[in-house]
């Protein structure tokens, strides 16, 4: 099986060819902490734990390194910082948000089945030079100016785009085509409204770094190309992010790192997943749909999450909807009743190949009904591939008993309540009080509980 990716830069679907077999290296832009994460920052997380999880199974555990990082500078967290905590100084003020925010964001993660990446660097543990000999960026700016692609004026340190005749590859924007718009500053300072700032003056009450351009702090872009480059090298496989990051922080982290390295490329892959909107509606705080991954959680298993997202192809648009999610919930019931019991077998070659072309998920989830038809059949070579290939995927982490009680703890169900509940409707059936039973089950059902009668008892479970 060849795994092939399509890559942004290229406009085509490719093999995948690592720099080194031993050390498949890809990068991911992570969270800038200052809130909740919604379900939009969600699709990139599970697309590329999905292909994290496939080139360690492809290549070895061992022989993949994952880098996605957590920003935690930047003006949206220092706003925050002084509307949360007006009393403390900012500096402290920014770390209670920071802190608390990526923890947020780790646990929310942590809850749709992602394995944790195998480093997760903070820009701000990147700024300065550092005493074990990692890329930083005060290091990069200073390569940058050297190298004739950067200069000083009004107060700020700018990245000179025309000193690179190729910039606007990986959007396909021309420099001589591109205008000041709304992503584009127009200042005085500048040689071109083009150029992006490397570092910026920081003011008394902005956290800031002393450098030799004066106490500041650095602009977006530099963040990834030093901590890509820290733990990556120069030149790396693949790197990853949603498709609002093609232009300007993508095709500013290839200007910055080609130019500061001498390279010819940043990575050798450029992926890119599409957008989520929820019920066919672009997702907006001003329209009122504008859902957290924390919100999501209160009502639905992690992995039901997982699922559903995975249910679009991560180039095609995604449309979040309840509708989905009850389908997504349903799935994951009956596979948890055929595969979680099951430990031994190996991950279905079928599965695999339909993941190694570009990360078909679709197709893969096809797969997995029909290896969910052949494991109840009582094949156990069925039900080990079924098991596995679910596993591998980040599914079936649980016990039947453990799943089931999630799903109750999601929907704020309370067993003894429900239990108490089945009592009195069973009580109420031996007197022949047919109009008390009834009006129980009805507020069972209101609850989002089914109740099976039987000649063995009455039985629940939750409804979707």
């Amino acid at each position: 099986m060849e795994l092939r990716l399509y890559d942004t830069l290229s406009k085509d679907k490719r093999p995948f060819k690592p720099l080194d077999r031993n050390n498949v290296r890809m990068y991911v832009c992570g969270p800038t902490v200052y809130d909740f994460a919604h379900i939009g920052n969600a699709r990139p997380v599970i697309v590329f734990d999905v292909l994290f999880r496939l080139l360690r199974h492809l290549y070895g555990a061992d022989h993949v390194t994952y880098v996605r990082n957590i920003t935690d500078v930047d003006d949206k967290i220092n706003d925050r910082a002084v509307r949360d905590f007006p009393g403390l100084p900012l500096n402290e003020a920014i770390r209670r948000v920071t802190e608390q925010t990526a923890a947020q964001f780790a646990s929310d993660v942590a809850a749709l089945g992602s394995l944790p990446p195998t480093f997760q660097p903070r820009a701000t543990e990147f700024v300065l030079p550092r005493v074990d000999g990692k890329a930083d960026m005060v290091t990069l700016i200073k390569q940058l100016i050297a190298r004739g692609h950067a200069y000083e004026a009004g107060g700020e340190v700018l990245f000179d785009t025309a000193s690179m005749p190729d910039y606007g590859m990986l959007s396909g924007r021309k420099l001589d085509e591109q205008r000041p718009g709304a992503r584009v500053a127009v200042e005085a300072h500048k040689r071109s409204p083009l150029d992006f700032v490397l570092w910026k003056q920081s003011s008394g009450d902005e956290p800031g770094w002393e450098s030799p351009w004066g106490r500041g702090r650095p602009g977006w872009h530099i963040e990834c190309s030093a901590m890509a480059a820290a733990y990556l090298g120069d030149v790396f496989d693949i790197h990853g992010g949603g498709i609002d990051l093609i232009f300007p922080h993508h095709e500013n982290e290839i200007a910055q790192s080609r130019c500061a390295h001498g390279t010819a490329t940043m990575a050798n892959y450029w992926m890119h997943n599409e957008f989520v909107q929820i019920e066919d509606t672009k997702m907006s705080k001003s329209l009122g749909n504008f859902v957290t991954i924390r919100d999501l959680l209160a009502d639905w298993p992690g992995e039901v999450l997982r699922l559903n997202m995975l249910k679009a192809h991560y180039r095609s648009p995604m449309d979040w909807t309840v509708r989905g999610l009850e389908e997504s919930a349903k799935t994951l019931d009956d596979w948890y009743k055929v595969g979680a019991d099951v430990q031994d077998g190996s991950p279905s070659n079928a599965v695999i190949d339909v993941l190694c072309d570009d990360l078909n998920t679709p197709q893969m989830i096809a797969s997995l009904h029909g290896l969910r038809d052949s494991a109840a059949s009582g094949s156990e070579q069925g039900r080990g591939q079924f098991a596995a290939s679910l596993r591998l995927l980040g599914f079936l982490s649980e016990s039947v008993t453990q799943w089931e009680a999630r799903k109750r703890q999601a929907r704020g169900i309370d067993p003894t309540r429900i239990d108490g509940l089945i009592s009195d409707r069973t009580a109420a059936r031996a007197r022949k009080d047919f109009k008390e039973s009834d009006r129980i089950r009805d507020e069972l059902a209101a609850m989002g509980v089914v109740i099976k009668d039987s000649k063995e008892g009455t039985t629940w479970e939750i409804a979707r």
